[in-house]
């Protein structure tokens, strides 16, 4: 017999819709699991006795994820619950109000039992927080979870969870989805908003879907979505709900293809172009045509996206009093960051834009684009941190992610499907992106993916 944890969250959420189960019950067994299974540095504050008071007084809801436990990363405003962004510097830090995610999620009926782990403002693509553990993947726990969602990754990866929110400026959600071996949606630009920070002026950042399955990131995407007054930038309502397109063949599609690295100049781990090659066959066997294309940004992007990505570093308010705290690599963006003019932030960010508009030209013709996720395996813990030269730090981590930021750059929708395992048992993902406001293709493609390469079966040590 199935434990509940071995459900997917939409089935998790039928049980309690039918009265099976009643949500404080499933939370139970949530908070349960994470008090004596988070051994992979998932979360970094637990709230018992809130969740447990929020599924006793739910009412009935429409969301078919109406009662089901997740979580909200250490990065979102949760009014009443210390939120830290993953830095001492904020450790004591509780917001009064909270963002616009947490209060779709609540607005949903879901009920999260803590905040999960992220690296000092959301900045690096692993996750080791000062104080806390590092976050691990559950299937080698001496390997990172990615960041910077790295926490989320591992609470659904692990078990804790059976969907949660990450987000993701340069890869955030889909790093971590690699290492862990889940679904990472990063939805287009302006699908979630960003109420009521409105933290990032460049728009490379949103909110999205870390789950188990296809149909459950989809599911999560419909609790996030939608604009609220104020939003500088909203992307076009979809047809129907993003979980009814995984329901919804895709047709068949000109999907366009490349493996060289975009932001880097590094040797790809042959297991990752295994796995995208093995993926670039499924396609074609399901009837789509995959053309291989150039890489659609050119290297003299790269400066560009790293100069927004320092100033981005930079705007984040810390006190003075409190800057020594930071981490050596936090303070080394910061400086570059403080050290570009206003006028050149601006000519970075029309740049920017201009390296995307050729891009989206580029590829315009493809209905969706596969890459690998990352150009590794899943790494050991600090492989890839150097506080001591934080500028070989960074170069590292650009070696590791030399593909997700790109979709970061054009605003397109991208998810990391988890299609391959090495002999050592480590998860690979592959990335497929679609053009800006087509989630639902993008979704009907990862799903019928799916159903011709199941996962879920799939489960790590000590599930």
């Amino acid at each position: 017999m199935a434990e509940l944890h071995d459900l997917t969250a939409l089935e998790q959420g039928a049980l309690v819709r039918s009265g099976e189960i009643s949500s404080l019950e499933l939370t139970e067994h949530y908070l349960e699991r994470a008090a004596r299974l988070d051994d992979v540095g998932a979360f970094v504050t637990l709230t018992p006795d809130l969740a447990r008071e929020r599924a006793r007084t739910l009412s009935d809801g429409a969301s078919p994820l109406h009662g089901v436990p997740t979580a909200i990363k250490d990065l979102n405003l949760t009014a009443g619950v210390r939120t830290s962004f993953g830095s001492p510097a904020f450790a004591d830090f509780v917001p009064e109000v909270s963002d616009g995610v947490t209060l779709s999620i609540e607005a949903a009926g879901m009920v999260s039992i803590g905040k999960t782990s992220t690296p000092e403002l959301g900045s690096p693509c692993y996750t080791e927080p000062e104080g806390f553990p590092p976050a691990v993947t559950p299937w080698d726990r001496t390997r990172m979870a990615g960041g910077s969602s790295g926490g989320a990754a591992a609470a659904v990866a692990a078990g804790l969870v059976p969907v949660a929110q990450g987000s993701d400026g340069g890869g955030s959600i889909r790093i971590p989805a690699s290492c862990c071996g889940l679904v990472g949606l990063k939805p287009t630009r302006g699908r979630i908003s960003g109420f009521p920070t409105y933290g990032d002026p460049v728009g490379l950042s949103t909110s999205g879907s870390i789950a188990r399955t296809v149909r459950d990131a989809a599911a999560l995407l419909d609790v996030l979505a939608g604009r609220r007054a104020g939003d500088p930038t909203w992307a076009p309502a979809p047809r129907g709900s993003f979980l009814d397109a995984c329901d919804r063949e895709p047709g068949r599609l000109r999907i366009a293809r490349f493996v060289e690295p975009v932001i880097a100049d590094v040797m790809v781990d042959p297991e990752c172009v295994i796995a995208w090659d093995a993926a670039s066959r499924v396609l074609e066997a399901l009837g789509h045509e995959v053309v291989d294309v150039p890489v659609p940004l050119p290297p003299e992007a790269v400066p560009v996206f790293e100069t927004c990505w320092a100033v981005l570093t930079a705007l984040s308010v810390v006190p003075p009093e409190r800057e020594h705290l930071l981490r050596p690599l936090t303070r080394w963006l910061s400086e570059r960051g403080r050290a570009v003019s206003g006028p050149d932030f601006g000519l970075a960010i029309a740049a920017m834009r201009r390296f995307a508009a050729q891009a989206l030209g580029a590829l315009a013709p493809f209905d969706a684009v596969l890459t690998p996720t990352l150009a590794a395996p899943p790494l050991p813990v600090g492989a890839l941190r150097d506080d001591d030269d934080p500028a070989a730090d960074f170069a590292a981590q650009k070696a590791f992610t030399p593909w997700t930021s790109a979709w970061n750059v054009t605003g397109m929708p991208a998810v990391s499907l988890p299609l391959h395992w090495t002999p050592e048992g480590l998860p690979v993902g592959v990335m497929l992106a679609a053009r800006p406001a087509e989630e639902e293709l993008l979704l009907s493609l990862s799903a019928q993916v799916e159903a011709a390469v199941p996962w879920h079966a799939r489960r790590p040590p000590q599930w």
